[in-house]
């Protein structure tokens, strides 16, 4: 058996793995690459594989990283089944069109501006109507059933805890008589995530392929990011200005909308009274795909968390409240940006890449008294991210933008399992893995995780590359080849340019801060040694020029 890690390698986005065992092959996701240049441009590429010799796939939940590809795979020959929970098919019914009208709009952008440039124009990725064709491919799972998908290979979901319908999934594999067990995690949930239920635990595995994300920090508990939550809405909306929460419109916009209405619906006196301020706030969710995928939530009440259930048995709405205002048009979204004042906006993207809420950001960025709100992971590269590490202005929409905005930042609400999650979740096994490959994060979280797993439990671990191949025996695991993208040469370059716009940023913070310096003394000593660090690097980059 061989499995070639095709995505997710060493980042978090992207995720796509190809096994073999005998004449079958199999993929375990296929999803958009996110955030940098030289990463979005493999979304692009043809499959290092060819997509019609391809017999199934195992999709682990819907969020674009893990399923956005689907529609080029569908596009590129791919007929064979998909498997996936329910609720998992109900999301990519609505989210893989979401994401090929985006896919439509963003190269129709581009095109006109080839055009003015005398070039030829480009073909979408995949268009709204590729994704709704490969809908015909997708086959629903139950979780915790069994299903033989082959002779020799048979598969168990198990409820993931990360979003609604995500799983962990088991995979049997008889080969040449023997067997092994791959557990592949997806994205492993967060054990305090208030509408699902806890990420399962898993009994045993030869093999584990686990996500990483924030292998190398904790959340902090769930009493103080609530508390930390509603302080900064209730400060914000004192002083006059806008919350802008930039959420994944599936899964975190539903989490904060039941966060909101908790709050709102407390019986605690006191504690609304020191909250008063969030009690008659309009809340707006501008993203028409949250929207529809709130009323996914709704017809999947198996798979969220008991409690939650009971409320809606109760005759309770999790996820409503009369100060809760869905926008659906232009017009409204429009609306928001001339005549919101004290109101809570959430908007997808999440990190800030697309959609609706670079208008918001646009609006509010600028604003000293408004706050923008980060409760999910952004990826390196995106928006989000600059926002996140400080950017003192930003682009969008071609404009520089000033950030003077209230940033924060409360990763407690990711959806992924911190730290001591993915540990625990290791510790739990009761025969545990031979072999632990990490995927899902970015290098310096997964060589930190990478560490605590040897330490802890003196398993080996691999962080692979992009196309790395794996032969996965019952007795050895071993690197046996890779394969390398035909354009190869273009991503040297793309990390290139990466690293002399981080340049360019960093001169431009030093000259912020030299320029703050001349309001103060300064030995001329000082000024004399930063003079000759930069004739220094005056030098160097002449040279690189010449050569």
């Amino acid at each position: 058996m061989k499995i070639t890690f095709l995505g997710a390698t060493r980042t978090v986005t992207g995720s796509n793995m190809l096994i073999e065992v005998g004449n079958k092959k199999f993929l375990v996701d296929c999803g958009l690459y996110q955030g940098q240049d030289k990463e979005i441009l493999l979304n692009t590429e043809d499959f290092l594989f060819s997509p019609s010799e391809i017999d199934f796939m195992i999709l682990t939940h819907a969020h674009i990283d893990h399923s956005g590809r689907i529609p080029k795979l569908y596009k590129d020959g791919y007929r064979g089944p998909i498997y996936a929970t329910k609720a998992t098919v109900d999301l990519c019914s609505i989210m893989l069109p979401d994401s090929g009208y985006i896919q439509e709009s963003e190269v129709e952008w581009l095109n006109r501006k080839r055009m003015r440039e005398g070039k030829h124009p480009v073909d979408a990725l995949y268009t709204a109507q590729d994704a709704i064709d490969s809908q015909v491919l997708f086959e629903k799972v139950n979780y915790d059933e069994e299903v033989q998908i082959t002779p020799e290979i048979r598969v168990r979901f198990t409820d993931a805890g990360h979003m609604l319908g995500s799983a962990i999934v088991e995979v049997w594999v008889n080969e040449n008589g023997e067997e092994q067990k791959l557990v592949f995690t997806g994205d492993l949930g967060n054990d305090d995530i208030p509408l699902l239920r806890s990420p399962s635990t898993v009994e045993d595995a030869d093999i584990l392929i686990m996500e990483s994300t924030y292998g190398n920090r904790d959340h902090m508990r769930k009493e103080d990011k609530a508390r930390e939550f509603l302080e900064i809405v209730s400060k914000t909306l004192e002083q006059g200005g806008n919350v802008v929460i930039p959420s994944f419109a599936v899964g975190r916009t539903q989490e904060i909308l039941y966060e909101i209405q908790k709050t709102k619906q407390s019986d605690d006196l006191e504690f609304r009274r020191e909250f008063d301020e969030i009690m008659d706030a309009p809340v707006y969710v501008d993203s028409p795909l949250a929207t529809s995928a709130t009323e996914v939530f709704l017809r999947n009440l198996d798979s969220l968390d008991e409690s939650v259930q009971q409320e809606i048995r109760e005759g309770k709405k999790p996820l409503d409240f009369p100060e809760l205002r869905f926008t659906q048009t232009v017009e409204e979204s429009r609306a928001l940006n001339e005549n919101a004042n004290k109101s809570i906006i959430i908007s997808a993207s999440g990190m800030c890449e697309v959609g609706r809420i670079k208008h918001h950001l646009k609006h509010n960025l600028w604003r000293h008294d408004s706050t923008i709100l980060f409760v999910g992971y952004q990826a390196v590269g995106t928006l989000g991210r600059k926002i996140v590490d400080g950017a003192k202005s930003v682009k969008i929409f071609g404009e520089e933008i000033s950030v003077n905005a209230n940033i924060k930042y409360i990763e407690a609400f990711s959806g992924h399992a911190d730290r001591t999650g993915l540990l625990n979740f290791i510790d739990a096994f009761e025969r545990k893995p031979k072999q632990i490959y990490l995927v899902h994060g970015d290098e310096e979280a997964q060589l930190s995780l990478a560490d605590e797993i040897t330490d802890r439990f003196d398993i080996p671990v691999d962080i692979p590359y992009h196309g790395d191949v794996f032969e996965l025996s019952p007795r050895r695991y071993t690197k046996v080849g890779e394969i390398k993208s035909p354009n190869e040469y273009k991503y040297a370059r793309l990390e290139l340019l990466e690293r002399i716009e981080t340049l360019k940023e960093e001169i431009e913070d030093m000259t912020t801060m030299i320029k703050e310096d001349l309001k103060r003394e300064t030995t001329d000593k000082k000024v004399e040694e930063l003079t000759e660090q930069i004739k220094d690097l005056e030098r160097q980059i002449i040279d690189i020029i010449e050569k």
